[in-house]
């Protein structure tokens, strides 16, 4: 039942973008194993019977060789092009309906909360975007459809053997569905520990083995680097004794199928030469009878690898279903007041997993186009504040408005693509002049219109290529790119020269006329714009001071000087 759960959203995700193209599809599987049935059945009773003829000149004249030649000839036709279009209808609507998870998937990662979570876990992420979605591809190709055709062809076999003796198609029937699609249940059942097991391992060993080769320098500085093979070594042997269990499971369901199979064979042969013994049925009508049993075991065969893969299948769906639905954040969370940028009233905000909150009563209120400064110890709240005001994070108690927000982190995210696509991401349909505009603002125009190929330059992962200055006027660009009235900014400057941080914060000021700011910072430089001062402490608002007022300069006072 808890498999049934998991991949419960998968399938409706699945109905819900290509129901159509989904349904075909198996038709069309339905249709190929079917014809593949008939045509072997008719191809035996046609060989069976012009042998038969051909042992009298009379039957051999008026044998009629053209009607079954004709019904073979057309079995086959049906069975090559529904073979074709079954396969270009399923993969075409497998992959168009990963292409919607995928999409599902980043929009749920957008939600508050999501992006933070994940990034603490960044292996465990691109596990999700590659072995987890891809695991779900055999949820329709290797389970869904083999099942229905499966089921499908039993009862047509059962039907076409009924017609020769009813208790025989009976029997046959229930033999095909019972042992059909209970071998690959009970495989699949064997299975589903060791694939979670097998699947836990690949992911530790891609996560130990991007750690070591990530961090060798310091791996070997602490002499750590012989612990992280170590571990590296133990993933690969969960990971060896997970398949190697597998694999024995998969050869047990492969000696069950090959004995059922033997035994329906064989009794099917003893059943149609006691009914052609006793003149119930024609010797060809026994060939047709033997092969069309015999052809109807291959759609069950065909369960093996998907039973098999059922766990991993489960586990993806289990990891990943929870995302496809992301639920609308809790607290309160209503549209800014008119004149207000920010109101914030006993707010209480605790990070997942923490027992203790990460801010607790907090009340602050920014007029639209005024300018704040957090101040504050290293871990008082000042980052995990601008989280909840860019709604990365959600309050667990309390009131919050906010006006639509953009956020300056400390780290800038730079990707391993142009100069223009990484400026575009604040805003897609930038024109040239547009981006030209926000980096002259920045201060980085001249310097990249001095490079041969301009916006176009390709940027290596992390911004490679660039300096730790460029990158901070880049950000910068980006940031002013975003038209929200309301920025935040995470030590904007850190980390730079004091020119080009005067220069940088000049430029900030310049631009940002009629926006509101808040600014977390230690250094005193970002502080001397602001409006107001608000000091945090372990998770609260301890003090606060405008400008013009003695406390305010006390404040400023207390920063670290440029």
């Amino acid at each position: 039942m808890s498999t049934i759960r998991s991949i419960r959203p998968i399938l409706e995700l699945f109905m819900a973008e290509r129901r159509r193209s989904l349904l075909l599809g198996g038709a069309l599987s339905a249709a190929t194993v079917l014809a593949g049935i008939g045509l072997l059945g008719l191809s035996g009773w046609f060989i069976t019977a012009t042998w038969l003829a051909g042992l009298s000149t009379a039957a051999a004249i008026t044998f009629d060789v053209f009607a079954p030649s004709a019904g073979i000839r057309l079995l086959a036709i049906v069975r090559t092009v529904a073979r074709y279009g079954e396969r270009l209808t399923t993969h075409d609507a497998t992959l168009g309906v990963l292409a919607a998870l995928r999409e599902r998937l980043f929009r749920s990662w957008a939600q508050p909360a999501a992006a933070t979570a994940l990034m603490r876990r960044p292996a465990k992420l691109l596990f999700r975007l590659t072995a987890d979605i891809d695991a779900l591809d055999s949820l329709y190709l290797r389970v869904l459809v083999p099942v229905g055709v499966a089921i499908l062809s039993g009862l047509a076999t059962s039907v076409a053997l009924g017609l020769m003796h009813p208790l025989f198609g009976l029997l046959v029937g229930l033999w095909l569905v019972v042992t059909g699609l209970g071998i690959p249940f009970a495989g699949g059942r064997l299975a589903i520990k060791p694939a979670r097991r097998r699947a836990h391992a690949i992911e530790a060993l891609r996560s130990r083995t991007i750690d070591l080769v990530a961090g060798q320098t310091e791996l070997v500085m602490v002499g750590r680097l012989q612990a992280q093979r170590a571990a590296i070594a133990k993933a690969d042997l969960r990971l060896a004794e997970a398949d190697d269990q597998l694999n024995r499971i998969e050869s047990t369901v492969a000696f069950g199928f090959s004995l059922v199979s033997t035994m329906l064979l064989t009794g099917t042969l003893l059943t149609v030469a006691a009914l052609a013994k006793a003149g119930t049925i024609s010797a060809p009508v026994a060939a047709l009878g033997l092969l069309a049993a015999f052809a109807a075991t291959e759609p069950f065969t065909a369960l093996r690898r998907g039973a098999l893969e059922l766990g991993r299948t489960a586990l993806a769906a289990r990891r990943i279903g929870p995302r496809l639905d992301p639920q609308p954040p809790t607290g309160a969370l209503r549209p800014a007041l008119k004149d207000f940028a920010v109101r914030l009233n006993g707010v209480a905000v605790r990070h997942d997993g923490a027992a203790r909150f990460a801010l607790h009563g907090i009340c602050l209120s920014l007029m639209a186009g005024e300018r704040l400064a957090l101040i504050g110890a290293s871990g008082a709240g000042k980052s995990t504040l601008l989280s909840l005001l860019s709604r990365e994070i959600t309050a667990e108690d309390g009131a919050v408005e906010l006006q639509p927000s953009t956020l300056l982190t400390q780290r800038t995210e730079i990707f391993q693509d142009t100069l223009r696509d990484n400026l575009r991401l604040a805003d897609p349909a930038a024109t040239d002049e547009a981006l030209r505009d926000v980096l002259s603002s920045a201060g980085l125009l001249a310097e990249i219109q001095a490079l041969p190929q301009g916006l176009d330059v390709s940027l290596g992962e992390g911004g490679l290529g660039l300096s730790g200055g460029q990158l901070r006027r880049l950000a910068l660009a980006r940031l002013l790119l975003r038209d929200a009235p309301l920025w935040l900014l995470d030590e904007p400057t850190e980390g730079l020269d004091g020119d080009t941080a005067r220069d940088v914060i000049q430029r900030l000021v310049a631009r940002s006329q009629g926006r509101t700011l808040v600014i977390a910072t230690h250094i005193r430089r970002e502080a001397a714009i602001a409006d107001r001062i608000a000091v945090l402490d372990q998770g609260q608002i301890i003090a606060t001071a405008r400008r013009g007022e003695q406390g305010f300069d006390v404040l400023l006072a207390r920063l670290r000087p440029d």
